[in-house]
């Protein structure tokens, strides 16, 4: 049997609770439902005191080394930030400013963002690929931006957004058969739907 598809999913997001977290979530358990998975979830809200004041890889401390690490292990990254004027966070920026910058070349990475209105779905397009080009990674084609009235509370409320999710997944998924040079992942086969005469 296939091993599970490693995947690392970084939330810029600093606080507690988030929307940004949530729609990682919702994109871990989309991804789930059709390969199989070992997730992780590294959330600067958790780790981001620990490196806002490091200059170099070597002063980090063990554990987000060991987060860094992960990131240049993983089969996939699911990466997601909160919008602050127009870009993602800044720690969120230095978070990858520690990341090898070979240690991305060809990983398959799936981009998403939250914001406060429809003005910054750009980020993506605009921000998020091209920090991940230079890093020669491959962004997957589709990626989800969610704003605010997508949600209730932290809850996702809005249909449109749970398409987006499907949508993201479904084109994520032919392109992760070879992420991994190890071993391909599990892909789930949707049970057959009988169809109505």
């Amino acid at each position: 049997m296939s091993r599970k598809l490693k995947v690392v999913a970084v939330s810029g997001s600093l606080q507690r609770p988030s929307r940004t977290l949530v729609l990682v979530d919702q994109l871990l358990a989309a991804l789930g439902n059709e390969v199989a998975i070992d997730a992780r979830v590294i959330s600067l809200g958790e780790i981001g005191p620990q490196f806002a004041g490091v200059l170099y890889r070597n002063q980090l401390p063990a554990a987000v080394e060991e987060s860094i690490a992960a990131i240049e292990s993983a089969d996939l990254l699911l990466v997601a930030s909160p919008v602050y004027r127009g870009s993602y966070t800044g720690l969120f920026k230095h978070l990858f400013d520690f990341v090898h910058h070979e240690a991305l070349t060809d990983k398959p990475v799936l981009l998403a963002a939250t914001g406060g209105s429809d003005r910054h779905a750009l980020v993506i397009d605009h921000q998020l690929r091209p920090l991940f080009s230079f890093f020669q990674a491959r962004t997957l084609p589709i990626g989800v931006y969610a704003v605010e009235k997508d949600f209730e509370g932290y809850e996702i409320a809005n249909p449109a957004l749970r398409e987006r999710i499907a949508l993201a997944v479904a084109r994520a998924v032919p392109q992760l058969r070879d992420a991994s040079p190890a071993a391909a992942p599990v892909i789930r086969k949707p049970a057959p739907v009988a169809l109505a005469a």
